[in-house]
């Protein structure tokens, strides 16, 4: 193994400061990652209990995706309280003793921020839906008179994301038609308006009170869409313009460029706290648009999501990493690198499956058809991972994926708890095949989540990819992360990357300081390495040769080499 991994909160205060521009960051489920008192449900004392887990591991920070109170409506992104912890999970107190175990352990957190919308069950929602029309009350939220001779058709034509309309209708106190309010998601979720002054506070508000209570930094749910054209009278939202690439800067609902002054405010109040505090963009809009929410006026940085949507193919992965680190530079940011979340299907499966399926199809098959290669998914995958943790910029690690898993797509209709099930009358099988509550004893119930079983089944090859199964196995998928981690740890210096010349068209290949190369093999025939010490690869080596759908990383001198002399442990 390298040397032991040097202290993550530097000294200098530019370093500590800039933290996260190079950071490894551990996204937790936390319904699906441990649950300490057996109820089916992964809580916060439980991710407590998991701190040296993930200490082993060698992560920089976590970010946690949302633990407070909530119906579940979508996941939890239906906030009903952004300034408490629900119930099931735990209270305050366990969060802040989770906060100080991280930072034990030189581990930053992060927590999901959601600004565009609260829950239905939100007592400002409450009041508002108590109050009249034109109270300040509903100016919190998005309330319009409907059209038609009673008021009985939607305001406009605006879609949601998990429907037809994103307009709910009301009824007034007497019981007649009311109002129709906006939501962008699931009618639980309705839309705040961030024209409203009293919106905007409050949210500066909640950002203090997390911070405060020693939150390094928060991921900004759908960033993009906080700020619509409310004016009168309502403009369409065109059909081909979809959620995920809205118009640059005068889309009706997305991606509209007041939303930066939101932002900049955020900053001032980051800016407050020593080190400042960071925030990183969920911003689903077009790649030159990114570089808006990664300036240093604003969040910091934004999510790059391309690598989601890449096919296995080495010309596609050197695109999207040109252009993401040139937009890095343009911006002051750094790029992100991201192969899997809680919302897309694990690249282990993506990688097995044949170049263009649809995943949609492919879940509702419950992953019959086409076939999956799962070995040729687990290979390619850990091939990526290992690519990416070698750029510049941060890597951000979806809790699983240093397990190996793979999409579970065969969960029973009548366990299926994503709403876009029912919300698309069964058509879209949604997310919950990436939030399986994770494997950690082989041997234990639920595979070791919790003594009470899992609130979504886990199948039985998960025994295999358990953490009891791969810890301390040589090169397993975990041993692989952890290793991958501390080399990074040591050698990842500066933003500097520089293609080598004369790879064939398949090969990836890179060098960054420090005498430090990493190649990827994305074609189909094995490329002969250069003469130099390997000190891990992501599969095994045959002789001088990188195999397709493997990557090895070398360098000039120094470090004892992993050689990767047997087969990889069945399943890891």
């Amino acid at each position: 193994m390298p040397d032991p991994l040097p202290a993550r909160f530097a000294s200098t205060e530019e370093s500590r400061a800039a933290w996260w521009r190079d950071a490894v960051v551990y996204q937790i489920y936390p319904r699906s990652f441990a649950d300490s008192n057996g109820d089916g449900i992964g809580d916060l004392p439980g991710i407590t209990s998991r701190v040296p887990y993930l200490a082993s591991l060698g992560i920089d920070a976590v970010w946690l995706s949302p633990f407070y109170p909530s119906a579940l409506a979508d996941g939890g992104y239906d906030v009903d309280d952004y300034r408490d912890v629900d119930p099931r999970l735990g209270t305050l107190h366990d969060f802040d003793e989770l906060v100080a175990a991280f930072h034990r352990v030189d581990i930053r957190v992060m927590v999901d921020i959601v600004p565009n919308h609260s829950s239905n069950r939100h007592q400002w929602f409450r009041d508002a839906l108590a109050s009249p029309p034109g109270s300040p009350e509903r100016a919190r939220y998005v309330f319009r008179d409907g059209r038609g001779e009673a008021g009985e058709l939607p305001p406009s034509d605006w879609p949601s994301h998990f429907g037809t309309s994103a307009w709910t209708g009301t009824q007034d106190l007497d019981g007649t038609p009311g109002q129709w309010y906006l939501h962008l998601f699931s009618p639980e979720q309705p839309d705040f308006n961030w024209d409203n002054r009293e919106v905007q506070l409050d949210f500066l508000t909640t950002l203090r009170f997390w911070a405060d209570r020693g939150v390094d930094g928060f991921r900004v749910d759908v960033a993009h869409a906080l700020k619509k054209d409310l004016s009168e009278p309502l403009r369409s939202k065109p059909a081909f313009v979809d959620f995920d690439n809205p118009l640059s800067g005068d889309d009706v609902l997305f991606d509209r460029n007041e939303v930066h002054s939101v932002y900049r405010e955020w900053r001032t109040l980051f800016d407050e706290y020593d080190p400042p505090r960071f925030a990183v963009a969920e911003a689903w809009v077009r790649p030159e648009r990114r570089v808006l929410y990664a300036r240093a006026d604003g969040l910091g940085q934004a999510f790059n999501f391309d690598l989601l949507r890449a096919d296995w193919d080495a010309e596609a992965f050197r695109s999207v990493i040109d252009q993401n680190l040139e937009m890095a530079r343009e911006s002051g940011s750094s790029s992100t690198w991201v192969l899997s979340n809680h919302d897309v299907v694990r690249h282990a499966t993506r990688f097995g499956l044949p170049k263009g399926t649809d995943l949609h199809s492919w879940l509702l098959s419950n992953g019959v058809a086409p076939a999956l290669d799962r070995s040729v998914g687990l290979r390619r995958a850990r091939a990526a991972t290992m690519l990416v943790l070698a750029l510049p910029g941060s890597t951000y690690i979806y809790q699983g994926e240093e397990l190996g898993l793979a999409e579970v797509a065969d969960i029973p209709a009548d366990q299926i708890q994503d709403p876009i099930w029912e919300r698309t009358a069964h058509t879209g099988k949604g997310r919950d095949g990436s939030r399986v509550p994770l494997p950690w004893d082989p041997h234990l119930p639920s595979f070791g989540f919790g003594t009470g079983g899992a609130h979504l089944p886990q199948p039985a090859w998960f025994a295999d990819l358990s953490v009891g199964a791969q810890s301390t196995v040589e090169g397993s998928t975990f041993e692989m992360y952890r290793e991958a981690i501390a080399h990074r740890t040591r050698l990842h210096t500066s933003d500097e990357l520089r293609w080598t010349s004369g790879s064939p068209s398949g090969v990836l290949d890179f060098e960054r300081p420090n005498g430090w190369r990493s190649i990827t093999n994305l074609g189909t025939e094995p490329y002969r390495l250069p003469e130099l010490e390997v000190i891990l690869s992501s599969g095994p080596l045959s002789g001088q040769f990188l195999p397709p759908d493997t990557t090895a990383w070398m360098i000039l001198h120094g470090t004892r080499a992993n050689s990767w002399t047997r087969e990889l442990p069945t399943g890891s």
